[in-house]
């Protein structure tokens, strides 16, 4: 069995190590003690490489990493990675966006909280000037408060729930979401930024880009109330700085709560100098938790794109993650994994690929194509199969790609199908995602299922007869396999068994089982 080499370059947490460590067909090797110069020896045999802000992705360390694949950054910013030259090279840059999101959100939340209540100078007031005045630190309360959020994705909407347990009235602003996403949950939802600038205390939790740079400055501030709470844990440069110094200074702002700076570290920053801000060092991941989840993320995303299963939170794909909805995302990924698993199910000759959507991502199923392309030939094609060049490997191979878009009829707000035609025959399997990113496989050669798109499984066509489960069960018994779930759909052509197991599945495993009376087809399949 060939093994893919992943090379972790920095310090991550051990439970991420486990997992490279513990995966057989991955060879993994820990450089993250060494010189980086010799680093680049190293890495010149890496398919997947994870670093943090310790090792500098440039044009040298990409240069000598002649078999790099793809690329971690174990953690959000990616700063120190050179996208552009990444891309030339064909190498998929991705980052680990959302495991620090419960850091974050806790994180404001106390900046708010702070900033109502003073904290940080009534504990300083009594703990190194050694006085007690109680008199001094009258605050405010969150209860009752008007709360804006600028944001709606993983951390904005976490805040505004937690800020409703305040029994704060909350808004969001955030025009990539449908308002149903907020209301749904007792949130206030406007499509007028102006409605913002009316509240107590606002939050913002948006990417930083063009649109989002300076998104609060001298004009938006003109128009809050006087005696406004700022706070921005998300990204450098939301608020402007000089606007936000300014209006601190005049009292138009009564407190903000800062972790992020344009420029950091930020040991000289005149904010630093005002009495009324709360600010901390860019702590938004800095929890134990966060930091286990994050090594845990990278481990696993390096993996999937070790096996071009997938590759999520990808940043230098044919789509600019930054200009879509954030409900598209867990979709994109969804849709290369259900096309893998298809095609390991049938490993013919493939003829089209055709994706169809119902909802409001069909709107995005032009750039859905891709990934499911990539998914489908990753099987057969390997290494040779990425985003830059998936449509053109298809031409090649005399494959035909189509899109088709349907009025909703499934009950499903939105879905995704997949129907490959291949030497064999027709495979189809259709997947959607609930919660903004429990994805889930709810269809799969007509037959209704509901799968979580991870791990070992057999996909098994058989005839609706007694005693299958019963043989089945021996037969992986017998071989040591333990069954992790075991998901049943019974339909007028019989019946579609996917079973998840906890162990590699063999040729001599699949042929017993394809040798039952009952069994139409049996396939082994990855993700």
């Amino acid at each position: 069995m060939s093994k893919h080499t992943i090379v972790v370059c920095d310090h991550i947490h051990e439970d991420g190590l486990n997992i490279l460590q513990n995966t057989e067909d991955v060879n993994y090797v820990y450089a993250a003690d060494i010189d980086k110069t010799e680093l680049l020896n190293v890495i010149k045999d890496a398919d997947v490489a994870i670093t943090r802000s310790s090792t500098d992705v440039d044009e040298k360390f990409l240069d000598a990493a002649v078999n790099l694949k793809a690329i971690i950054r174990a953690g959000v910013g990616y700063d120190n990675v050179d996208m552009e030259g990444c891309s030339k090279r064909g190498i998929i840059a991705m980052n680990v966006p959302t495991a620090n999101t419960i850091a974050a959100v806790e994180l404001t939340m106390a900046h708010m909280l702070s900033c109502m209540r003073k904290f940080p100078y009534a504990h300083n007031q009594l703990k190194v000037d050694r006085v007690w005045k109680r008199e001094d630190w009258y605050g405010n309360e969150l209860y009752g408060k008007k709360l804006g959020v600028i944001g709606f994705g993983n951390i904005g909407h976490r805040v505004a729930l937690r800020a409703k347990s305040f029994e704060m009235d909350v808004v969001t602003y955030d025009p990539y979401i449908p308002s149903t996403k907020a209301t749904d949950l007792g949130i206030g939802y406007t499509n007028n930024f102006e409605d913002i600038l009316k509240c107590d205390i606002i939050t913002i939790h948006t990417p930083k880009n063009q649109e989002t740079i300076n998104m609060i400055g001298e004009e938006e501030i003109a128009k809050m109330k006087d005696g406004v709470v700022l706070i921005n844990c998300a990204r450098g440069g939301l608020y402007n700085e000089d606007a936000l110094y300014n209006n601190l200074k005049s009292g138009k702002i009564a407190m903000a709560g800062i972790d992020v700076f344009i420029k950091e570290p930020a040991i000289d920053h005149p904010l630093l100098d005002l009495p009324n801000i709360t600010v901390t060092a860019h702590l938004g991941a800095n929890t134990k938790e966060s930091q286990k989840q994050i090594a845990i993320q990278a481990a696993e995303n390096a993996i999937e794109s070790a096996r071009g299963i997938a590759y999520p939170n990808a940043l230098n794909l044919p789509i600019d993650e930054s200009k879509i909805p954030s409900f598209v995302k867990p979709y994109i990924e969804l849709t290369q994994k259900m096309a893998f698993l298809i095609a390991q199910s049938d490993k013919s000759e493939i003829r089209s690929i055709n994706v169809s959507a119902e909802g409001e991502i069909s709107e995005y199923l032009d750039s859905i194509l891709t990934f499911a392309t990539v998914g489908a030939l990753a099987v057969s094609s390997g290494d040779e199969i990425n985003y830059v060049n998936a449509s053109f490997v298809a031409e090649e191979k005399n494959i035909e790609l189509t899109t088709s878009e349907y009025s909703n009829h499934s009950g499903y707000q939105n879905k995704i199908s997949i129907k490959l035609t291949t030497a064999n025959g027709v495979q189809t399997i259709s997947g959607t995602v609930f919660n903004d990113d429990v994805q889930r496989i709810v269809e799969i050669n007509n037959f209704s299922l509901d799968i979580e798109p991870k791990g070992k499984m057999v996909i098994m066509r058989n005839n609706d007869i007694p005693g299958v489960i019963g043989e089945v069960g021996k037969i992986l018994g017998n071989n040591n396999i333990n069954i992790a779930d075991f998901r049943l759909s019974r339909g007028k052509d019989g019946a579609l068994a996917v079973i998840l197991v906890d162990e590699k599945i063999s040729t001599e495993v699949l042929k017993n089982l394809e040798n039952l009376e009952a069994a139409i087809s049996v396939s082994y399949a990855q993700i």
